[in-house]
């Protein structure tokens, strides 16, 4: 079969977004939003019915990764009367002990010492994309609470405080700190859904994937030419353990989140089982790859010209995507980090 050609797929799945369709405000509460279910057909539910929707020996993969405060506002040292000027800087994540790559805006008048707070960093390095390398002096991750902000996507209009996002833009299930943008399609679960799930008889595991902030990046040009992020990503012994048993007994893994995917697939070998471990990933999945993993995965609507709407595409089928996102603006759907849900089947 010949392989998809994904600047085609891209095209073709255009849409145009009014801007009134970008959620700025997650549901109240998070189980209320809308949850469309694509497979042959597509059915409306509110996302509080996702029990119903799946089968007693089901298996959840969330991503319990938690996102930092990563956004700090630093100044320059004052030289000779001089400099002091604010930089504001996006860490994202530590590539070794205690040095950071980080986006620096205005980057080009950020110099060779930063202070973040009463934490001084030096400048040592310059990356690919343009994020610098930054070395401080001592473990910063522990202050970050304190001096540091919630990164928000750029579509979300910030308003209210970065308290109250906080709580918004993180997951109920949140573990392990390290992602500079929520892994958004565990958004929807509340505590009290989770324990419906269970009452139901369907399993729950995790994986970390940190999601990094190349998830907002679009794709510009020929697809072949974009580049991913490298993005952390871990899978205990317990986690694959029980998706591979899952597997060999018939039962359907149901990955919530892209970012999911995405750490189960660099995980897979190629009978569709996976192998604990750790690492990066780049994987970047386009239509014509086997998504061998997941049979069904819960996830946002997502960006026009972007790398999640390859993969949805890959994982779900090019024509009931266009079928599904066309309903979704027909229907009025929110879109985005804070929008409504989608359940698909993989299209195997």
């Amino acid at each position: 079969m010949t392989r998809p050609d994904p600047d085609a797929v891209l095209a073709r799945l255009h849409f145009e977004l009014p801007e009134s369709r970008i959620a700025q405000t997650g549901a109240e509460p998070r189980d209320s939003s809308r949850l469309m279910a694509v497979g042959e057909g597509i059915e409306h539910h509110v996302f509080r019915e996702l029990p119903d929707l799946l089968r007693p020996g089901d298996l959840l993969v969330f991503n319990e990764s938690r996102v930092i405060p990563a956004r700090v506002m630093a100044r320059k040292p004052v030289v000779n009367g001089l400099g002091g000027g604010q930089i504001e800087v996006l860490l994202l994540r530590e590539e070794e002990a205690n040095v950071w790559s980080a986006y620096l805006k205005p980057a080009k008048r950020a110099g060779n010492e930063l202070w973040l707070g009463e934490h001084k960093a030096e400048v040592v390095g310059v990356l690919e994309d343009g994020a610098r390398l930054l070395r401080f002096e001592h473990d910063i991750k522990p202050h970050l609470d304190e001096i540091g902000r919630l990164p928000l996507p750029p579509y979300i209009a910030a308003g209210d405080s970065d308290e109250t996002w906080r709580e918004r833009y993180q997951t109920v299930y949140a573990r392990e700190p390290g992602s500079v943008a929520a892994p958004t399609a565990g958004l929807h679960f509340t505590p009290e859904l989770l324990e419906r799930l269970e009452a139901r008889g369907i399993e729950r595991v995790a994986v970390t994937l940190h999601v990094g902030a190349g998830t907002f990046k679009p794709i510009t040009g020929p697809v072949a030419e974009h580049v991913m992020h490298a993005e952390r990503y871990t899978l205990g012994q317990a986690t694959a353990e029980a998706i591979n048993r899952a597997k060999a007994e018939g039962r359907r893994v149901v990955a919530v989140g892209t970012t999911t995917v995405r750490a189960l697939e660099s995980s897979a070998q190629e009978d569709g089982a996976v192998r604990p471990g750790e690492g990066d990933t780049r994987i970047f999945i386009t239509p014509g790859t086997r998504v061998r993993v997941p049979d069904l995965l819960v996830t946002n609507l997502h960006l026009p010209g972007s790398t999640l709407l390859l993969l949805v595409a890959a994982f779900a089928g090019e024509e009931r995507i266009r079928a599904a996102y066309d309903v979704a603006l027909a229907e009025g759907y929110r879109f985005y980090s804070l929008g409504d849900a989608m359940l698909l089947e993989n299209q195997g």
